[in-house]
């Protein structure tokens, strides 16, 4: 956003249309979305917006907004926590019903094979 508002300022310079620095910095401060009101609000009761250079209006904002990307990317990492947990504990769950089909298949196959075992036993005359 800065760059091309630098782009802009020098396009209109270039034209013989100046702007104080005061002017320039509520410019930028007057663009910001709603989301950027309270630091906006912060910025225009903590410091003198006559005196403060675009420089520094460019720096405090953009501490601010890896500030708010951090705490967007934490609460996005809280909500992925909270899911895994959710989807660990469904997963144990289904594990122990698949190792009690699977126990229930290994001894149904076990029967079977003893069966056979017994039928052909008996078929050959064995003790």
């Amino acid at each position: 956003m800065f760059t091309r508002f630098t782009n802009i300022i020098n396009a209109l310079q270039s034209l013989d249309k100046t702007f104080s620095n005061s002017e320039l910095v509520r410019k930028i401060l007057r663009c910001l979305p709603r989301s950027w009101m309270p630091k906006v609000t912060a910025i225009e009761e903590a410091k003198n917006l006559s005196f403060l250079p675009l420089e520094d209006l460019l720096g405090s904002l953009m501490t601010y907004e890896l500030t708010m990307q951090k705490r967007v990317e934490d609460e996005e990492k809280e909500r992925r926590k909270k899911k895994v947990v959710a989807l660990k504990s469904s997963e144990i769950e289904n594990s122990d019903n698949d190792e009690n089909n699977s126990d229930d298949e290994d001894l149904a196959l076990f029967i079977r094979k003893f069966k056979r075992f017994l039928a052909n036993k008996k078929k050959f005359g064995g003790k």
